[in-house]
């Protein structure tokens, strides 16, 4: 999320705790706080495929340790 994003969330938040939300800016939070969560799901899926990718050993890899026992 961008800083400027960030803080028309805390604007939002400050209005619901205050009672002065509109339906509108309502509206406006969920849609910032799904493009946010929606931003973090893809980035931390992208991240676990890369670390598996370097987890992740050949078979023939394996097969070769076990001649080693």
């Amino acid at each position: 999320m961008t800083p400027m994003v960030q803080e028309k969330i805390a604007l939002l938040r400050q209005k619901a705790i205050d009672g002065t939300l509109t339906v509108e800016e309502t509206k406006e939070a969920v849609i910032l706080l799904r493009e946010g969560r929606m931003g973090a799901a893809i980035a931390s899926d992208k991240a676990r495929s890369k670390v598996a990718k370097k987890v992740v050993l050949s078979a023939d890899d394996l097969l070769s340790e076990l001649g080693e026992i």
